[in-house]
């Protein structure tokens, strides 16, 4: 469990704090250095890293051709970077990485909550916050990337009990398993590869 803390300094201030740990429980990692690296929709085993410079030195190495998910929040590492050396040390720091990860977050949850119209209801939360945090899985939401997105901006009213939003992330992890990520199996479409046209010679 995250320390309140750690959630009141850094992370996104439009997310109550239940939000914040029920997202990080069901996307994030308890361990600030790790990574998770899958190629092909394979996961593909990397070394521990020991010290937030080895993180991102694996990441580095990691990142051509892979999807790499850093940190508390398994932020997907590259987004919107052209040259790997743009990685910063950062994106492990347990602060960073929470306001980044819940920022991403935040916005999802504004798309989501856009295409259902905005409701007010709470019975509608449970499926809103399943829609988001599958989108924040698989990269995407009706078709379009959910992280290269516009912000649509707006609040997001958060009132749905921790008891059922326990439940739907649990149903919602059982689905994933069935359906691949999108970003992983279609290489040419998905948003949250970096571009290394530039690395290696490459033009």
């Amino acid at each position: 469990m995250l320390e309140a803390a750690l959630i009141k300094e850094c992370t996104d201030p439009s997310l109550k704090p239940d939000i914040v740990e029920q997202f990080v429980r069901a996307v994030g990692s308890e361990d600030p250095l790790a990574i998770t690296v899958k190629s092909g929709g394979r996961l593909i085993l990397v070394p521990k890293p020991k010290t937030p410079e080895e993180a991102i030195d694996i990441v580095r190495e990691s990142i051509g051709g892979s999807v790499v998910r850093v940190g508390l929040t398994q932020i997907p590492a590259g987004i919107g970077l052209k040259d790997v050396s743009e990685l910063k040390v950062d994106l492990v720091d347990p602060c960073a990485n929470l306001r980044m990860g819940t920022a991403m977050f935040a916005k999802i949850l504004r798309i989501v909550a856009k295409w259902y119209g905005n409701p007010t209801s709470e019975e509608v939360f449970p499926q809103l916050f399943d829609d988001a945090i599958h989108a924040r899985l698989s990269g995407k939401f009706e078709g379009e990337s959910v992280f290269q997105a516009e912000d649509p901006g707006g609040a997001v009213l958060q009132q749905w009990s921790v008891f059922e939003m326990d439940n739907a992330i649990h149903k919602e992890e059982d689905e994933i398993v069935e359906v691949p990520d999108q970003a992983q199996t279609e290489p040419n479409d998905a948003s949250i590869w970096i571009d290394l046209t530039r690395i290696r010679g490459h033009k």
